[in-house]
Formats: structure tokens, sequence, C-alpha cells
């Protein structure tokens, strides 16, 4: 299974990547796993590649490899279509970050662009902000997309949850397990 998480610094999706990459442990899969930073401090781009199953010799996904791809952002969702492969799915939350191009005004945050994946490919999306407020907090976002990504693998929903209880601080488990439920319940 090749999947491909993207967003932009300070979403969570390093955060992520690990809990996605300790539940295939878990589910008994040899996992690879892949971060590229970027200007993620700062807001830039983020992507991490997780590759698990049998046997895994390479963390990278190529352009048309990706079963899956889980986009934090809408522009990011953008960028990263070229890389799920045919027949694949995205997932994608429904939020627009402005880049720093946007921000200075040497850019436009492109229009529609929703309807222009929706169009290519199978998109399933959400609003996943606004289910993280519903959970306690904007930064639950994260957890809240690992819900929904949960119920398209065959990963038992209980590996799921024991691994958030063990991957998040002890004092954030209630309000991500609650995310989590608010995604997968989608």
């Amino acid at each position: 299974m090749n999947i491909m998480i993207v967003g932009v610094g300070g979403q969570g999706t390093l955060l992520a990547s690990r809990i996605l990459g300790r539940v295939a442990i878990k589910a008994g899969f040899d996992v690879k796993i892949s971060e590229v930073h970027g200007m993620s401090q700062r807001g830039g781009s983020v992507t991490t590649y997780v590759k698990y199953g049998d046997k895994v010799y390479s963390p990278i996904i190529d352009k048309g490899e990706a079963d899956i791809i889980l986009a934090f952002e809408m522009l990011e969702a953008l960028r990263a279509v070229p890389f799920l492969k045919i027949g694949g799915k995205m997932i994608a939350n429904t939020q627009e970050i402005n880049p720093m191009p946007v921000i200075t005004g040497a850019a436009k945050y492109p229009a529609d662009i929703e309807k222009k994946i929706s169009k290519k490919l199978n998109l399933q999306a959400v609003d996943a902000l606004a289910l993280a407020k519903q959970a306690g907090t904007i930064k639950a976002v994260n957890v809240v997309l690992i819900g929904l990504l949960a119920k398209s693998t065959d990963v038992a929903k209980q590996i799921w949850l024991e691994t958030i209880r063990e991957t998040v601080p002890e004092k954030f488990v209630d309000l991500n397990l609650k995310a989590f439920e608010l995604g997968y319940n989608i």
C-alpha cells in the first residue's frame, strides 16, 4: 500500500505519518517512511511517503504510484494529483492555506480546486477543520483525516485506536480519539 500525505508545515502531517506507520507495523506489515520537509516551519509544503506490505524496499512513491493521497490542504492536494495511480483515492481537507506568494500578492490562490480535482479522480473532500473544532481543537485536523483514512484500509479499527493512545501525548489522547471517531464515522 502506497500512501502519500501532503500538507503545510504545522498541520500535523508528520504525526499522521507516525500513526500510520505504527498502525501498519502492528498489523504485521513491513513499513518504510520518508519525509520531505521543505520550508515546513514557515508554512511550506510537507510530503510524507508511507509504504507498507509484505516486503517494502523503498519508501519513495513516484508519480502514478500512490494508492491513497491524504491531503491536509487543497493546494497541496492539487500538487499531488500526478502521484495518484489510476483507480487510487484522494482524501482531502477542504481547508485553504495561502502560501507566501499569495500572502505577498505575487500570486493568486487557484480557484475551484475541489472541482478541478474531482473531474480527474476519486476525491473524498471533507471539512476536517470543522470536525477538528467539534473535537475540541483545530490541531486535530490530522487525526480527523487519519480516521477517514482508516476506513480505506483493511486494518482493524482497534489497532488505530491503540496506536493513537500510544502515540499522542497523554493529555491529548481523549481529544484525538474523538477526532478520529469523527473522521471515521463520516
